[in-house]
């Protein structure tokens, strides 16, 4: 393959990774389901959108939108961890419900 080939391989790669980070990549193992993504807008601000609605994501009321790109991926970031610790709590209390369920049962 000549270099212009390589660089052209390259380059394919490199959006590729920019388009998956964007759709929220995989921030880290501890988040298997991330709800939020990130995307470049037309006048080259970033929003954060929720990845199954399209919707803009909202803190407080405010939409998150017009964000630099590093503010985007915070508050990605920061609204996937908190999806995640909402769903271990959820999920804490689903099984103390059936252990306490379970102890009751007599064989």
């Amino acid at each position: 393959m000549n270099s212009r080939g390589k660089v052209a391989q390259l380059e394919r790669a490199v959006g590729a990774i920019d388009i998956w980070e964007n759709e929220g990549g995989t921030p880290s193992p501890a988040i298997a389901d991330p709800f939020y993504g990130r995307r470049v807008e037309a006048d080259k601000s970033w929003t954060v959108y929720h990845v199954f609605t399209g919707e803009v994501a909202r803190i407080g009321g405010e939409p998150m939108t017009g964000l630099t790109r590093s503010q985007a991926t915070d508050r990605m970031l920061s609204h996937n961890r908190l999806n995640v610790l909402r769903g271990k709590e959820r999920n804490a209390r689903l099984r103390s419900r059936a252990v306490s369920i379970g102890a009751g049962r007599r064989l």
